[in-house]
């Protein structure tokens, strides 16, 4: 039995045959509805797709539940968190292919454990004279950073230094004792700290970033081939935080950025060497947000030169720069891809676990997941006239985000919206806590004037934002942009009401009950590293850092895009793979890391295999002696 799961798990076909190839329906078979839209450029089987099992934000936790239980059941990984649960009792109702599905999955991650040679690539690093060189410090992204609890009130005891985040504690509390796991996990809506009686803290060292679970790897690969490289705990160090808090709260609460500033300046003293930052996602936020903090007199004091004595390079690994438009999705309606496109045994199975307004809910109690709300406007992501990453042959824009069918007896607005309506949609039907915590840590703007860009350097909620501050002044700064393209990524979606809506409090959710042409369950598919949007990691690498008032010093930028190529039966993609977590285990990318670590940086040279120059040109974002006359022109006012 092929099911669903098994095709979006384990196996991608990239090959397409004229008989596969999605037909493009006809103006009058399209949803009723202003704008149209329904056909984006992307064609990619229906069938055998691969999808990554690693949980995004919560997205996909039910599946990563079941997992575990099959795996457990099977003698595969051992789970003594989860060992109260009845297997039998579950497997006498779930269907008998999905058992076996999910039993070869598992096998096949740990055959291919098995079979990797773990040190390989350090190991030919060094046979060809490369050392460990700089100290270097890695800042990880949301799901690779456990969360224990410290908690001595009677809720936390039995979790006293357990992790509620990233371990199979996790799921055994949300199976077990879900709205205990919910206070844990959730901040206060007032004050976006610390619930009374809870104290949940980011695990720390190396054990907090390299495996999420038992079996399931994150920073692993790369700490394997450090060390083969001769990197230790002397040289190396992981500044884990707690991303559910807004970023100036990291300060406030935990002290994080001092602590992060005063390991970087022990580590130049002591070695006499500046300092490598490596980040992923979300950390490449944190990190440029604390180049702000550290120069300024209102954070760390260090001075406009701090970076420039102290880091050598910047390694930014899948950056979300400019964010992520499922961010958006997952705030207003606890939803993404992942759970729009499961099958309905799945659905119920989740919904079950934390329904949408749960997921809703939870996601707006972490106010540093908003951090990864779009930005840059329509500038960057487009209007109902067009979006830069527009293809050719679409019918209608990506520009056009949030799009309602107007035939269907549903109550929607009267209009799509642009990813700037979502976000004037979202902040006005969420609480006041929510929006007062969002828009006084964070701005999603755009600066056109180096009047403006120095303005905001004292202004700590534009920190996040590279379209509104500038990179450090660092003359010898080097930035290496890596991340994945050529994994279909979410863009836009199609939107109703909810049914029935007296069960919910929520004003919308997705359409999953439309398929057609390329709109699968309501989500339309654009480019990426199935997680963060090509626009996102690439525009500023390739384009928005070449511009002077976003790059004074002229810091160095060099990129490297790496295509999407998985094994078709690796549950984790290979050693060619380039999605968002898994390209962490990339062969190529593992030894571009041990090269800048080395010191050997300036030998890597651009590569650059998607569209993203081109569709960087049509970005309206300028330099600022063309910017006035850009404003003025004809042909500007007319597509704006």
């Amino acid at each position: 039995m092929d099911t669903n799961l098994r095709r979006r798990a384990v196996v991608r076909d990239d090959s397409v045959t004229p008989s596969e190839t999605p037909t493009t329906p006809s103006r009058e078979e399209s949803p009723a509805k202003p704008g149209n839209k329904v056909k984006i450029v992307h064609h990619h089987p229906k069938a055998r797709k691969r999808r990554n099992t690693a949980i995004f934000l919560l997205g996909s936790l039910f599946g990563i539940i079941i997992a575990g239980f099959f795996a457990k059941s099977n003698n595969l990984i051992d789970f003594p968190e989860i060992g109260e649960l009845s297997m039998d009792s579950l497997f006498d109702v779930l269907p008998a292919g999905l058992v076996k599905d999910m039993r070869d999955l598992v096998k096949g991650e740990r055959d291919y454990a098995q079979s990797y040679d773990a040190f390989s690539v350090g190991l030919k690093a060094r046979s060809e004279g490369l050392t460990a060189h700089h100290p270097i410090v890695m800042i990880p992204g949301v799901i690779s950073t456990g969360l224990e609890s410290w908690g001595t009130s009677n809720i936390s005891r039995p979790y006293f230094r357990k992790r509620l985040w990233g371990s199979w504690s996790m799921m055994r509390a949300l199976v077990m004792e879900k709205e205990v796991w919910k206070k844990h996990i959730m901040l206060d809506k007032q004050t976006g700290l610390d619930p009374p009686g809870i104290k949940l803290r980011a695990a720390q060292g190396f054990d907090a970033t390299d495996f999420f679970i038992t079996g399931y790897w994150i920073w692993n690969k790369i700490l394997e081939n450090l060390a083969s490289l001769g990197y230790d705990p002397t040289n190396s160090y992981t500044a884990a935080y707690d991303w559910r808090l807004a970023y100036p709260n990291l300060e406030v609460r935990d002290q994080y950025f001092t602590r992060l500033k005063c390991y970087i300046e022990m580590a130049v003293q002591a070695q006499n060497k500046k300092v490598i930052l490596t980040s992923h996602s979300m950390g490449s936020q944190v990190v440029f947000y604390f180049f702000h903090w550290v120069a300024s007199p209102n954070g760390g004091k260090g001075g406009d030169d701090w970076v420039e004595r102290h880091i050598d390079g910047w390694i930014n690994i899948s950056g979300c720069m400019l964010g992520a438009v499922k961010d958006v999705t997952a705030i207003l309606s606890g939803e993404m891809r992942d759970t729009a496109q499961l099958n309905s045994f799945a659905v119920y199975g989740l919904e079950k676990f934390l329904s949408k307004e749960e997921r809703a809910e939870i996601f707006r109690a972490m106010p540093g997941m908003s951090s990864m709300l779009p930005i840059g406007g329509s500038a960057i992501w487009g209007d109902l006239n067009g979006a830069p990453d527009d293809q050719p042959d679409q019918i209608d824009s990506f520009g056009s985000f949030l799009n309602f069918r107007s035939d269907q007896n549903f109550s929607v607005p009267d209009r799509n919206f642009t990813v700037d309506d979502a976000m004037e949609y979202l902040f006005n039907t969420t609480e006041d806590w929510y929006q007062d915590q969002v828009k006084g840590s964070y701005s999603q703007g755009v600066a056109h004037t180096a009047a403006e860009v120095e303005a905001n350097e004292k202004d700590a909620r534009k920190w996040i934002n590279p379209l509104e501050t500038r990179l450090p002044l660092a003359p010898s700064l080097k930035i290496y942009c890596f991340y994945g393209v050529g994994k279909p990524t979410e863009r836009a979606y199609y939107y109703r009401s909810p049914e029935p809506s007296f069960l919910t409090k929520l004003n919308m959710t997705i359409d999953t009950g439309l398929t057609q042409g390329e709109v699968d369950h309501g989500v339309i598919m654009g480019e990426g590293d199935g997680t963060v949007n090509l626009m996102s990691t690439g525009y500023m690498c390739n384009k928005g850092w070449n511009i002077k008032r976003y790059n004074p010093a002229g810091v160095k930028v060099t990129v490297v895009e790496m295509p999407h190529e998985p094994e078709r039966f690796n549950p984790r993609g290979g050693p060619n793979t380039a999605d968002h977590v898994d390209i962490l285990g990339r062969q190529n990318l593992n030894e571009l890391i041990l090269k800048v670590a080395a010191g050997s940086g300036d030998t890597i040279r651009d590569h650059v295999v998607s569209n993203i120059r081109e569709y960087a040109e049509k970005v309206k974002i300028y330099e600022e002696e063309s910017w006035l006359d850009k404003l003025l022109s004809p042909s500007y006012s007319q597509g704006s």
